[in-house]
């Protein structure tokens, strides 16, 4: 019996609470998992699982177990991590889950230049819009614009995040542009429905600020649905400049109420505790807080342009 991997493969059951999810991050077999656990609990003499054909709960000497058992599987990876990186390079497979609108049109050129630092550094990246724990994941990292869900996790801001409304130009010229938040309302909307705000937005002008709801024609999770449904002349979009910048900047879609600030969210990478030591996930941190300062060159091209103001309102 391999001791240390049937714990590991213990911790990972009971973060995920499913032997599947667990055989699927492990990239095992459920069989696999199912044995390894089944080792565990025979050499312990007690049940570390309450099982039913929809539910995984750990039983109480398993809940007693995980405490020591997820600090001791951290631990042991940094360990060889550490060694490893000691006698050779930095190797082996880094998790991270990140936002879609960050990953398309940003992040391509980021992953190939981390990797040619760091050859034998696998990336599995996940990307999706969906809030996740990075535990129960299984991933590394997660990057994205919301507060971490436990106080076990970690969360280092990387950059602002701004939001602009925006729309073509010639929307604009066949409806009336809006001169201040509450004109919204006249309007087509396409909004991003993961915000934590939800309908609730918040404009700042001048030193005051106006909350106010705003009812959307287009409500999704896509924020790139939300830029394609703009360009389409459809209506006004709220779109963060990572993924506007580009078409404000050629002309294709314009600022409306530039003076009218949203707050921006924080780019944030999220992990667990326990993993503040781990080497790949520490350089790939540190490779994007190098590559995108304070001022991420999106905005900063906008500000230069004085198409956005360089207020920042942070949240």
């Amino acid at each position: 019996m391999d001791r240390l991997q049937n714990i590991e493969t213990f911790v990972r059951v009971a973060q995920t609470q499913s032997f599947a999810e667990a055989a699927r991050q492990l990239r095992v077999s459920k069989s696999v998992v199912t044995t390894r656990v089944k080792q565990l609990e025979d050499y312990l003499g007690a049940a570390l699982f309450h099982r039913s054909t929809r539910l995984v709960r750990l039983s109480e000497l398993g809940q007693t177990f995980l405490r020591d058992c997820t600090e001791l599987v951290s631990q042991a990876n940094s360990v060889v991590d550490q060694m490893r990186d000691v006698q050779t390079k930095p190797a082996g497979t880094l998790r991270v889950h990140a936002l879609t609108g960050l990953v398309l049109g940003n992040f391509a050129s980021l992953l190939h230049q981390f990797q040619t630092a760091y050859p034998d550094i696998r990336m599995d990246l996940i990307v999706s819009d969906v809030v996740v724990d990075p535990v129960k994941a299984g991933v590394d990292c997660a990057l994205q614009i919301f507060p971490p869900n436990s106080d076990e996790l970690i969360s280092r801001k990387l950059f602002p995040v701004r939001r602009v409304f925006c729309a073509t130009p010639q929307y604009l010229q066949s409806h009336e542009a809006p001169q201040s938040p509450r004109d919204l309302h006249k309007h087509k909307l396409g909004l991003y429905s993961g915000y934590p705000t939800r309908d609730q937005w918040t404009f700042y002008h001048q030193g005051d600020s106006l909350t106010m709801y705003l009812s959307a024609s287009l409500l999704t999770n896509s924020v790139h649905l939300l830029r394609e449904y703009a360009l389409a002349h459809a209506g006004i979009v709220c779109l963060p400049t990572l993924v506007a910048g580009e078409d404000i900047l050629k002309g294709n879609l314009q600022v409306v109420m530039p003076e009218h600030l949203l707050s921006s969210f924080s780019l944030s990478a999220v992990y667990a505790g326990t993993s503040r030591h781990a080497v790949k996930l520490n350089l790939f941190i540190e490779h994007i807080a190098n590559k995108f300062t304070r001022e991420p060159p999106w905005d900063a091209d906008l500000i230069a342009k004085g198409l956005i103001p360089e207020t920042l309102i942070s949240t």
